[in-house]
């Protein structure tokens, strides 16, 4: 690695991208034009030249001579929602025994998925011992886990054409959870099998067990069940008897094989993220209902996430899916078998599909024997591989629907 690599450009880049503001950088640019000047001291451009010359030799003393000492406290939020705008409300303290001017944050380094909004708003003035609020505004536009760059609080003061001063908030981390449009309805085909869960399981409030009779008492029974007036009738240690409710156990699987032969776009693959948008909105409808939710997602490795049937656990698929990346190998072939066992456990199977070819339909196929109902969707904007028969529980949709949520009922 050269001088130049080593040395020049990180200056050039910090001159140009952190210690000039905007318009410092068309004030430095003015200034080399004006520099065709010096061919002759009769040009009245050479005046002009002197002119922006002497401002920045004044602007950079005075800037260092009252350059701010701040106390900076804030935190991002651990979690946001993509394409949704949050705030990290910066503290200021100025400790210095001088006022502090037209105070500004920078994000140097910021990923290209997220976006700075207010990046002009400034606090005029902070006097000494003086606190105040910075808000920034920033957007993530796609999901996944960021690391948010060093947050610099700074003074442009005066003229606003340099940053001065290097009080930050340290780089955090932070989880984008993919955004997604709710399903109104979903019809969820149901087998005969279901899973003996009890109400404890289901995330509804108020439900209680059923009460369907009385028996003898036998030795370890609850207090609590015992009938003291059918006791009393009786003569002898009677108790209630209760039958739990069955709850209907559903897995969604999301397929997340992409071809090498397939490049990314800027914002990934958009059939990924749509059938990952559709996942969570599948996702959400089957928390708010009387179900338990597994979670399979079909890559190199078998991802399997049980829930609880709780709010949590549907909070717990969205972590899954804020970091789910394109797997480039058929995972099928060694996923299938696997699933197929997970699946004698599962009353009904949603499978969010990228393609329908041999390896997928083997897939469909095991579901089925494995005694599961199942219910097929495709997002995909072109052909399928093999012919795809839409019928009730077989879906096309595309990535636009998908994104612009056309989905009202699946």
């Amino acid at each position: 690695m050269g001088y130049r690599s080593r040395v020049v450009v990180p200056l050039f880049d910090y001159f140009w991208r952190f210690k000039l503001t905007p318009a410092g950088r068309m004030l430095v640019m003015a200034l080399m034009l004006s520099a065709f000047g010096f061919v002759s001291i009769e040009i009245p451009v050479y005046q002009v030249f002197c002119g922006l010359f002497g401002l920045l030799l004044a602007v950079e003393p005075l800037g260092l001579l009252l350059r701010p000492r701040l106390d900076v406290e804030g935190a991002a939020p651990a979690k946001v929602r993509a394409e949704e705008p949050f705030t990290i409300t910066l503290r200021l303290k100025n400790g210095a025994w001088r006022p502090a001017f037209d105070l500004m944050a920078t994000l140097a380094g910021l990923p290209k998925s997220m976006e700075h909004l207010n990046g002009d708003a400034y606090l005029p003035s902070l006097r000494s011992g003086q606190s105040g609020v910075l808000p920034v505004n920033l957007v993530a536009r796609r999901r996944g886990v960021h690391r948010l760059p060093p947050i610099e609080v700074h003074s442009t003061f005066p003229f606003n054409l340099m940053r001065f001063g290097g009080s930050r908030l340290p780089a955090q981390s932070m989880m984008v959870l993919p955004a997604y449009q709710s399903v109104e309805r979903w019809d969820v085909p149901l087998s005969q099998r279901y899973q003996p869960g009890g109400v404890l399981l289901t995330p509804r409030l108020g439900n209680s067990v059923e009460y369907i009779g009385n028996r003898e008492y036998q030795p370890g029974e609850p207090v609590r069940h015992f009938d003291t007036r059918a006791w009393a009738r009786l003569g002898r240690p009677v108790v209630r008897e209760y039958q739990e409710e069955y709850l209907c156990r559903v897995a969604i699987i999301l397929d997340t094989y992409i071809p090498r032969r397939l490049r990314p776009g800027r914002d990934g693959f958009p059939q990924l993220e749509a059938a990952v948008k559709l996942t969570a909105a599948a996702a959400e409808a089957m928390s708010t209902g009387d179900y338990l939710i597994d979670f399979f997602a079909a890559g190199p490795n078998l991802h399997v996430f049980r829930s609880s049937g709780n709010r949590a656990s549907f909070d717990s698929v969205l972590e899954i899916l804020a970091s789910v990346d394109a797997s480039r190998s058929d995972p099928f072939e060694q996923v299938s078998p696997v699933v197929a066992e997970e699946m004698l456990r599962i009353s009904t199977a949603i499978c969010i599909l990228l393609d329908w070819d041999d390896s997928r339909r083997q897939l469909a196929e095991h579901i089925v024997s494995a005694g599961c109902a199942l219910q097929v969707i495709v997002v995909r904007d072109d052909p399928t591989t093999l012919p795809f028969r839409v019928d009730g529980d077989l879906r096309l949709v595309t990535a636009s629907q998908v994104n612009h949520g056309q989905l009202h009922s699946v």
